[in-house]
């Protein structure tokens, strides 16, 4: 895709001319300004950017607005995250405690024999009444 600037070589080598210069120095300064006014063109072309480069520019974008997105939606959970985790260890720190900080208790081992088990009730049965036991009279005072 190269466009030529219009440059009219002759029309400029014979105003050369008419203004004292030797026709085949005005042919050469002629055509070495061609040569460099087509280069200025190459290179300006070269920095144009085409509907491709403009395209795939805008896809870039795209990608890079969701890479965002998603890192902020990232760092926006992890930071809750964090502070509900900073909530719920104060709450833990403030409970009031029975043992003083720091003194562990060890687990207390039941060392009494568990209780017999209980009978089952069943009919009520005739309970004879408890007589009570002879005591030995009282032994005298006197010796």
């Amino acid at each position: 895709m190269s466009t030529a600037i219009p440059f009219d070589t002759l029309a400029f080598a014979k105003e050369l001319e008419g203004a004292g210069v030797p026709s085949g120095q005005a042919e050469a300064q002629a055509k070495a300004l061609s040569g460099v006014l087509q280069k200025v063109e190459e290179s300006r072309l070269h920095e144009l950017a085409t509907k491709g480069d403009i395209l795939r520019l805008e896809k870039d974008i795209e990608s890079a607005k969701v890479a965002t997105i998603q890192w902020t939606a990232g760092m926006f959970a992890a930071q809750t995250a964090m502070i509900i985790g900073a909530v719920f260890a104060m709450l833990k720190m403030n409970q009031p405690s029975l043992q003083p900080t720091g003194y562990h208790t060890p687990p207390v081992q039941e060392m009494r024999l568990p209780a017999p088990p209980v009978p089952a009730l069943s009919a009520p049965t005739t309970t004879t009444p408890v007589q009570p036991i002879p005591t030995p009279p009282p032994a005298s005072l006197s010796r």
